[in-house]
């Protein structure tokens, strides 16, 4: 089986789960495999809005269930708890939304939000709003970049693999000085 071959067969279900483990990459990905007919851009951002949705949920709601039991594990935290709680009902229509690009703060955030005083269904409608703009943001960077990639080749002689070879280079160099900066900070 061709790599397009196997882009087709099998490239929503890599989706899906990607998006559903928290997967900027591979909607990315997905929508640069859209700019080259491979997959369908309308179904990319669907299929990843909804997977992202339901990824959040097993986090929003073992905050809901566990919440009590795992600060009594921190006892640091249940000092600061009625504080977080008051911004969280206070801000949660920024807060929600914003969460999901908040690279890091995803996982706790979604428990935070669990263990607060906030409503179920508007934290579910809020957060499904985010789903959507965020898989429609990522989708596009990956669809704009296929552009790039062959416009940026057709114009200059280099080939798309190079080009995206460097960008992939670049980008791990990038998380690299992060991942150290934060290990240093430790």
């Amino acid at each position: 089986m061709s790599l397009i071959g196997f882009i087709q067969q099998y490239g929503y279900f890599a989706l899906a789960l990607g998006s559903f483990l928290e997967g900027e990459a591979i909607v990315m990905a997905a929508g640069l495999a859209a700019y080259h007919n491979h997959l369908a851009l309308p179904a990319v951002i669907v299929i990843a809005a909804i997977a992202s949705f339901l990824g959040d949920q097993p986090y929003f709601y073992a905050g809901r269930k566990y919440g009590a039991s795992l600060l009594g594990r921190f006892p640091s935290l249940q000092s600061r708890k009625s504080r977080i709680d008051e911004l969280i009902l206070r801000h949660h229509m920024l807060l929600v939304p914003t969460l999901r690009f908040l690279y890091g703060l995803r996982m706790v955030g979604l428990i935070a939000f669990g263990m607060s005083g906030i409503a179920t269904l508007p934290f579910q409608m809020l957060n499904l709003v985010s789903a959507l703009v965020w898989a429609l943001a990522f989708a596009l960077i990956g669809f704009g970049a296929g552009y790039g990639l062959q416009f940026l080749g057709e114009t200059s002689g280099v080939t798309q693999a190079a080009v995206a070879t460097t960008v992939l280079l670049c980008v791990t160099i990038a998380y690299a000085m992060r991942h150290r900066k934060k290990n240093q900070g430790q």
